[in-house]
C-alpha cells in the first residue's frame, strides 16, 4: 500500500472515531442524569438520540437499570416511552425488575411489572461486582475465638474511619488485630467490606505478604488477625531515616515487586489499589526485609484474558500515589499497582515523597495533568530512572508487569554489585 493510500485510510478512520468518543459521551451522560433523577435532561437527550435508551455501562447495565434500583419513577416513565427494554440483562442476568425488587422499591416494582417485567439474576445487582468468592468452606480453619486474644498488654498501632489496629497477643504469639468499631459492627457494607478482605487473605500464602492468621466474625466486635511485624512501617522508616541507600532501595523495591507479582498472577488477580508506603511493613527493626500488607481496598479479579479492564470505584486509595485514571475515574486495571509502586521507588531514593510540595489531592490532581516528581538524587541511574518513567507512564498500557519490572530490579542490583559508580554509597 502506497503512503498516500495510508494517509487516505487514516483520515477516513478519524471521523468514525469521533462519533464513536461522541457516542460513549452521550452514553456517560445518559446514565448520569437518570443517576441524579433529571427526567428532563433525560428526555432532551432522547429525543436528540432515541438509540441511547438502549446504552449500556461497563457492566452492561441500561439507564432503566440505574432508574429501578434508586426508585426513580418519573425517569423510568420516559425511558419506557422511549422503548427502553425492560427485560434487558446485565452482566449478573439481573433485569431492571430485579434491582428494584431487591432495592425494595415497591413503586418501581408495580411500574415494571405493568409493562411486563420479569425478575431473574441476584434480585439487586448494585453497581459494583459482589465479591468473586462465595462465603469460605472450613471455616473453623481459620475462626479465632476472642477468648484466646490477649488485650493485657496492648497498644494501638493504627487507626481508621472503621476501626483500629492493635498489638495484641495471641497463644503467646505478638499479632496485629484490625478490630471494627462496634458502633460500626451491624453495619451491613462495613460488614460485607470486612468478609470481603477475609476472603482476599485466607487465599494469600507469600513471604512478601503479611500472612494472615484467623478472623472473629461470629461475635462481636469483628476482628481480623494477622501477624505482627516488629519494623513498622515503610512511611515511618522514610520519615526518619530520609533517603535509603540505593542497596537497600532496590532490595526493598524486590520485596515490593515479588508481593506484588504473587497478587497479579492469573487467573485470580488481585489488585491492591492502595499500595504506599503506610501499607508496606518492615518485618524487623534491622529492616532488611518487607511485606505488604492492608487489602481493605483490594478487588479480587477473576481474569478472563490478560488485556480486561474493569470500571470501578473511582478515587479508591490515596491521593499521592494514585494512578491519573482512577483519579479521572476512568476504566483501569491491575497498572495502577505499578504506578503506586514507580511514586515509592522514587520516595524511597529521593526521601521525600513525590509531589512534596503539593497537598495529597492537589499531587493526584497535577499527576492526573501529566505532571511527575523531578529526580533530584544521585542514586538514580539512567536504568532506575528509566524503569521508574516506565512505571508511571500516564498510558497504563505502557507501564510494565511486576514480573518485568523484578527482571529489570535484578539487573540492576547485579550492575550495584560490579559497578564501581555505587561502591561509594553502599560501603
Amino acid at each position: 500500500m502506497s503512503a498516500s493510500e495510508g494517509s487516505s485510510g487514516h483520515s477516513a478512520d478519524a471521523p468514525a472515531k469521533r462519533k464513536d468518543k461522541a457516542k460513549v459521551s452521550r452514553t456517560s451522560l445518559i446514565l448520569w442524569h437518570t443517576h441524579q433523577n433529571d427526567a428532563a435532561a433525560v428526555k432532551k437527550l432522547l429525543e436528540e438520540d432515541q438509540s441511547l435508551v438502549h446504552a449500556r455501562d461497563y457492566d452492561n447495565r441500561t439507564p432503566l437499570h440505574v432508574a429501578s434500583l434508586h426508585g426513580w419513577i418519573d425517569v423510568a416513565k420516559c425511558l419506557i416511552e422511549y422503548g427502553a427494554d425492560v427485560n434487558a440483562q446485565d452482566r449478573w442476568k439481573n433485569t431492571p425488575l430485579a434491582d428494584a425488587e431487591g432495592a425494595k422499591k415497591h413503586s418501581m416494582v408495580e411500574l415494571l411489572k405493568m409493562y411486563d417485567g420479569v425478575s431473574f439474576g441476584q434480585d439487586g445487582s448494585h453497581s459494583e461486582p459482589k465479591p468473586v468468592l462465595p462465603p469460605l468452606s472450613n471455616k473453623c480453619d481459620w475462626e479465632i475465638d476472642p477468648v484466646e486474644l490477649d488485650f493485657t498488654n496492648s497498644h494501638i498501632v493504627g487507626k481508621g474511619s472503621f476501626g483500629e489496629i492493635i498489638r495484641a497477643s495471641w497463644r503467646g504469639t505478638p499479632v496485629a488485630v484490625k478490630r471494627i468499631l462496634p458502633s460500626l459492627s451491624d453495619d451491613r457494607f462495613v460488614i460485607q467490606d470486612f468478609r470481603h478482605e477475609v476472603n482476599l487473605l485466607v487465599k494469600l500464602r507469600h513471604p512478601n505478604i503479611v500472612q494472615f492468621l484467623g478472623a472473629v466474625t461470629e461475635k462481636k466486635p469483628l476482628m481480623l488477625i494477622t501477624e505482627f511485624l516488629r519494623g513498622g512501617d515503610l512511611h515511618q522508616c522514610l520519615k526518619e531515616k530520609g533517603a535509603l541507600n540505593p542497596t537497600t532501595a532496590i532490595n526493598f523495591a524486590l520485596d515490593i515487586a515479588r508481593g506484588m507479582a504473587y497478587m497479579h498472577t492469573e487467573p485470580n488477580v488481585i489488585i491492591h489499589r492502595d499500595l504506599k508506603p503506610r501499607n508496606v511493613l518492615l518485618v524487623n527493626s534491622n529492616a532488611d526485609h518487607l511485606k505488604v500488607g492492608d487489602f481493605g481496598l483490594s478487588k479480587l479479579i477473576r481474569v478472563q484474558n490478560s488485556h480486561d479492564v474493569y470500571k470501578m470505584t473511582g478515587e479508591t486509595g490515596s491521593y499521592r500515589y494514585m494512578a491519573p485514571e482512577v483519579f479521572k475515574h476512568r476504566k483501569y486495571d491491575k497498572k495502577v499497582d505499578v504506578y503506586s509502586f514507580a511514586m515509592i521507588l522514587y520516595q524511597m531514593l529521593e526521601g521525600d515523597p513525590p509531589l512534596s510540595n503539593y497537598e495529597p489531592y492537589e499531587a493526584a490532581k497535577c499527576a492526573a495533568e501529566g505532571l511527575r516528581p523531578i529526580f533530584k538524587s544521585k542514586y538514580y541511574t539512567p536504568e532506575l530512572r528509566e524503569l521508574t518513567e516506565h512505571c508511571w507512564d500516564a498510558d497504563m498500557n505502557k507501564r510494565p508487569s511486576f514480573l518485568e519490572i523484578l527482571k529489570r530490579l535484578e539487573k540492576i542490583k547485579e550492575k550495584m554489585g560490579t559497578d564501581h559508580h555505587w561502591n561509594i554509597f553502599t560501603s
